[in-house]
């Protein structure tokens, strides 16, 4: 993804539907971790450009989806 091809991206994660798999971590440690019972903790819920393709492919790799993207777009 190149920074013209997103505008701002907001993260919400919707702790309920956390498995705990960690996957987000994984692909962005930057921008997630996991508290004590391995349920999803955003760090950044407005990651900058550097981040948004670690975020997006957090996203795709989270087995429950319980990471939603807002605002901004995704091109893969």
């Amino acid at each position: 993804m190149t920074a013209s091809e997103n505008t701002a991206v907001r993260i919400d994660a919707i702790h309920s539907e956390c498995v705990g798999a960690g996957q987000c971590v994984l692909a962005a440690p930057a921008v997630f971790e996991q508290d004590e019972d391995g349920v999803v903790v955003v760090l950044d819920e407005v990651p900058g450009r550097e981040q948004l393709q670690a975020v997006g492919d957090a996203a795709d790799l989270c087995p429950s989806g319980a990471l939603r993207l807002l605002g901004g777009r995704r091109q893969d």
